[in-house]
């Protein structure tokens, strides 16, 4: 789940970071009264799950609360790249010596944390890396170490840290990794982390990633969800408990099982179609399940051909053709399915199917066949 920048800085201020005096406003007036409550200079931020918000006009100064009115207005109901503007965050203006970068993230390869730190902060890492790779020191740290005041002291030098900040910057690595780990975080951004003219180091943005599957033991976390900017499908999906994941494609795919589906989208891609989605049903799909699934995949307009790659193991293939029979009687799709039914009671699931005479409805023996169909369909 990812978290809007005040709502990272807020869970970062939770373990002692240091982040700058704000409010959040989703109206121009809550905007201006935020600004004036907290003073000008202040910076009025749109608040999206998107870098690169300055570039394209999302982050201004407000030098008065005319600047302030002004700012809002043009930032709310902003687009920037696809995504609406919904609320600001008025936030007051920092003095900035120097703009550093550091980030951790579970490194899935070396199944342990990973440290980043650089002093060319306030840019896009991925410039950064490209560029001058040299620049950004990394570092894994055990887990059942955890970060101890030497990682901090080496990344500090290899990143070419100010001399008399590198205490400073380790403890803000220190507790950048205590927050990482106590929230159950994939991702912690902060971009840019500045050093004021005191020496003093301050998280100008928050950038986080918090584990779905750990939520359940954050319920405090659970409530930040941002379900603005949650595509509709996933977001369906989300609430049936089903796998999904909104493609490009306009040909809509079932399956149970991970790997399954995977396939299935492969198959359907070397035939030459574009799949719209991967939805997996899991093992033991109850019909409910499949009548559901159905309505999330039609729920996306771009989709002209659904297919069922179903190879039973758990999941009972009768128990598949219930669910579709039930889906076609509740939401009567005008769209072509093509069907593949494979495996634990296959032949009662071309039974029920054959006896219900589904209109539209196309029976496939093997993947490949059934991919073949359904991209013949789609034409």
């Amino acid at each position: 789940m990812d978290l809007l920048e005040y709502q990272g800085k807020q869970l970062l201020a939770r373990h002692g970071i240091p982040v700058p005096e704000g409010k959040v406003a989703a109206s121009v007036e809550d905007a201006v009264s935020a600004a004036e409550a907290i003073g000008y200079p202040c910076a009025v931020k749109a608040q999206v799950q998107i870098g690169g918000r300055g570039k394209l006009g999302g982050i201004k100064i407000a030098a008065n609360a005319e600047e302030a009115r002004a700012h809002a207005g043009a930032i709310l109901g902003m687009d920037i790249r696809g995504l609406t503007v919904h609320e600001v965050w008025i936030e007051a203006a920092s003095a900035i010596a120097s703009e550093y970068y550091a980030s951790l993230v579970f490194d899935r390869a070396a199944k342990a944390p990973l440290v980043l730190l650089s002093t060319r902060g306030g840019i896009d890492i991925e410039q950064v890396a490209a560029e001058t790779p040299e620049a950004i020191a990394s570092l894994h740290v055990d887990p059942l170490l955890g970060f101890q005041p030497y990682h901090g002291r080496r990344l500090a030098y290899e990143a070419g840290v100010d001399a008399d900040v590198v205490r400073a910057v380790g403890e803000f690595l220190a507790a950048l990794y205590a927050t990482f780990v106590a929230e159950e975080a994939m991702l912690v951004e902060v971009n840019p982390f500045v050093i004021t003219p005191e020496r003093e180091v301050r998280a100008l943005d928050a950038k986080v990633t918090l584990d779905d599957n750990a939520m359940y033991r954050h319920p405090d976390n659970a409530s930040l969800r941002d379900l603005s900017s949650e595509d509709p499908q996933e977001r369906m999906a989300k609430e049936r408990h089903l796998t999904y994941v909104k493609l490009d494609g306009d040909i809509g795919v079932l399956g149970n099982g991970a790997g399954l589906v995977m396939s299935t989208l492969d198959v359907v891609a070397q035939h030459g179609g574009a799949p719209a989605n991967f939805l997996d049903a899991g093992g033991g799909a109850r019909a409910d399940a499949v009548t559901a699934a159905v309505e999330v995949i039609l729920s996306n307009p771009k989709v002209k051909a659904v297919l069922f790659n179903i190879f039973g193991g758990i999941t009972r293939c009768d128990e598949v053709a219930r669910g579709l029979i039930e889906a076609f009687e509740q939401i009567k799709p005008a769209v072509p399915f093509v069907v593949r039914l494979d495996g634990t009671n296959a032949p009662e699931g071309r039974t029920l199917l054959e006896a219900a005479s589904l209109p539209n409805v196309y029976a496939a023996a093997t993947m490949d066949e059934a991919a073949e169909r359904v991209v013949e369909l789609t034409r």
